[in-house]
């Protein structure tokens, strides 16, 4: 049986919760990357799975840091609800470039003419625990080691 190395299409089962075992992430297609270190899957993620099997399994705590980031209070906005062309409601996702950069704001409250922006992730500050369990591992083809992903992800 094959063990997941550098190069292969791994395809997992697996669900993520929070620390108190409530669910983030129920898992409900498969996820398929490409191992290897192109940024698919977390490194500790990876790092588990390596040499591992189809039938293997990984229960790997995710600290912020090595997750989603640590929330970050300066990425939160305050705006007028004037400053936008269309009517904006909370969970509405809005895309801002700041400093070259394309950011992306969830709208978390509207009230008395304000808007709050939060370009945090919405699990940013949040310790994570991954349980997976390798369903299939394969070579990964010369296009998919190209485009640096497995082509099962490529929508």
């Amino acid at each position: 049986m094959a063990g997941i190395t550098k190069n292969t299409v791994v395809t997992l089962d697996y669900t993520v919760t929070d620390i108190d075992g409530m669910p983030v992430d129920e898992g409900q297609e498969p996820l398929s990357y490409l191992h290897g270190g192109y940024d698919d899957v977390f490194p500790q993620i990876e790092a588990a799975l390596e040499g591992k099997s189809a039938g293997d399994s990984i229960i790997i705590n995710l600290q912020p840091a090595e997750a989603f980031g640590e929330y970050d209070a300066d990425l939160v906005r305050i705006e007028s609800v004037d400053a936008f062309n269309e009517e904006v409601k909370v969970g509405m996702q809005l895309e801002q470039t700041e400093n070259g950069h394309d950011l992306l704001f969830t709208v978390t409250d509207v009230a008395e003419g304000k808007v709050v922006l939060d370009g945090n992730h919405p699990l940013a500050g949040m310790a994570l625990v991954f349980e997976g369990t390798v369903i299939s591992v394969r070579p990964a083809s010369e296009r998919e080691i190209r485009a640096g992903k497995s082509m099962a992800t490529v929508r």
